[in-house]
């Protein structure tokens, strides 16, 4: 009967568990949402303390989001919107969640024609299931989209916090600083989970991705433990 290293066996423990574990950086935590959703990724934006847990349906070219952020004072709004045609703010198309004058979350959608025409009302592409929660001044937002033709496998994402505004309720918000991270909170949005230019992109949100082996990390790992556990049945 083989005889098992202590050091072995501790090296086969620790293989099997990153092959076994959801990729999820520390810089992108887990969370929980009221609502119960879970997605398949997370993003740490690299701007404003914000966060973005997606899923991508390509069957019908949908994408399921919940983007987290905390306004810079209490009753703000935050933002995150698709910029179909460009990479900045001017041509995005916002969804905003913000608080009603008794505290209820709330979500409007946002045309920003220019940085001084912000139009309440549909955007140029479908969005539904909308809500929004509020927890200890943290705003979170959900939607799903129908992503853009011209998107393909990457979109261009916007995203924005703000003060409360007095008109807030019809749908009309406060202009936010213009700060060094109000004014690069913009990036590329890998569909398939994948590093992107200004973000930190894991493979899994809430409920962990699942083991694929086809995956290139999982694959790597995989032959790593069958080489160690042949090694372990020789000696």
């Amino acid at each position: 009967m083989a005889s098992f290293s202590p050091l072995l066996l501790l090296l086969l423990i620790s293989l099997s568990a990153l092959l076994i574990s959801p990729s999820q950086s520390a810089d992108c935590p887990s969370a929980k949402f009221k609502n119960n959703k879970s997605f398949n990724n997370c993003t740490a934006l690299s701007n404003l303390s914000s966060y973005l847990h997606y899923t991508y349906n390509a069957s019908n070219s949908s994408l399921a989001v919940a983007f987290i952020a905390k306004p810079p004072q209490s009753g703000g709004w935050i933002a995150w919107a698709i910029n179909p045609n460009g990479t900045k703010m001017p041509g995005a198309q916002a969804i905003v969640a913000s608080t009603k004058e008794d505290g209820t979350p709330m979500i409007t959608t946002l045309n920003i024609k220019s940085y001084n025409e912000l139009i309440p009302g549909n955007l140029s592409f479908n969005v539904w299931d909308t809500s929004a929660e509020l927890t200890d001044g943290t705003l979170t937002l959900f939607a799903t989209v129908k992503v853009p033709e011209k998107a393909e496998s990457t979109l261009n994402q916007v995203w924005q916090v703000g003060p409360r505004g007095n008109n807030q309720t019809n749908g009309y918000i406060m202009k936010h600083e213009m700060g060094k991270e109000n004014l690069a909170a913009y990036g590329p949005l890998s569909l398939a989970g994948t590093a992107s230019t200004n973000t930190t992109n894991t493979t899994s949100g809430t409920s962990g991705a699942p083991l694929r082996i086809g995956d290139g990390g999982h694959v790597g790992l995989f032959s790593i433990l069958l080489l160690v556990l042949g090694t372990l049945l020789v000696f």
